[in-house]
């Protein structure tokens, strides 16, 4: 990501800071069997990720880029702005062993839904929040979020209609995963878990 706020920071402690290129991950191997997708704007996509692709019932969660008006766009583009896209995860999932609802109640509380100008130390456009959801999937949404902004004061992450998700590369894909240590330092320096706590307590899922 490019936490404007603190890159000076980051290189003294030799971290990366913004999520740019990094080695291909290996290919992961088929998914089979009936599985559903979700799509969430969470600010970083390696945040994102992270939080839905350990969730039981969960099969994969790719980074990519939703809501914008340019075709497969670059990552270069996108946080570059003017695209209308915002960094975003697909989340694919076994309905048989979690629920949609269940991955939305989850999204709110990894994310400070108050914020509209970023998330955390990621500022810009390009790292706003939404919950990009299908014809079917607005009601559940919708409830859920009114659950959510029924504990926040000044919740304003919107639910907006599907939108066509483009992957990005490989090299963005899995992160956090692949790098611990770096993923960790990012997220601490960009007071992440701290925000978190403020805002959801010991609900917080960050």
């Amino acid at each position: 990501m490019r936490p404007r706020s603190l890159p000076a920071l980051f290189a003294a402690l030799g971290l990366i800071v913004a999520c740019g290129p990094d080695p291909a991950p290996e290919a992961a191997p088929a998914v089979q069997g009936p599985v559903e997708v979700a799509v969430f704007a969470g600010g970083c996509f390696w945040s994102v990720e992270k939080n839905f692709e350990d969730m039981p019932g969960v099969v994969s969660a790719v980074s990519g880029f939703a809501g914008g008006r340019v075709a497969n766009p670059t990552y270069d583009q996108v946080v570059r702005g003017g695209t209308g896209h915002l960094e975003a995860v697909q989340v694919t999932f076994d309905p048989r062993r979690i629920s949609y609802r269940q991955l939305v109640d989850r999204f709110w509380r990894t994310i400070d839904p108050t914020d509209v100008g970023g998330q955390f130390c990621d500022r810009g456009a390009p790292y706003g929040t939404a919950v990009f959801a299908t014809a079917v999937q607005k009601p559940l949404a919708l409830a859920s979020r009114a659950e959510a902004a029924s504990r926040v004061r000044g919740f304003a992450t919107p639910v907006r209609d599907a939108a066509r998700f483009w992957p990005a590369g490989a090299e963005h894909q899995d992160f956090a995963r692949r790098n611990p240590v770096r993923y960790g330092g990012y997220s601490r320096f960009c007071g992440r878990d701290a925000r978190l706590r403020a805002i959801w307590g010991d609900q917080a899922a960050g």
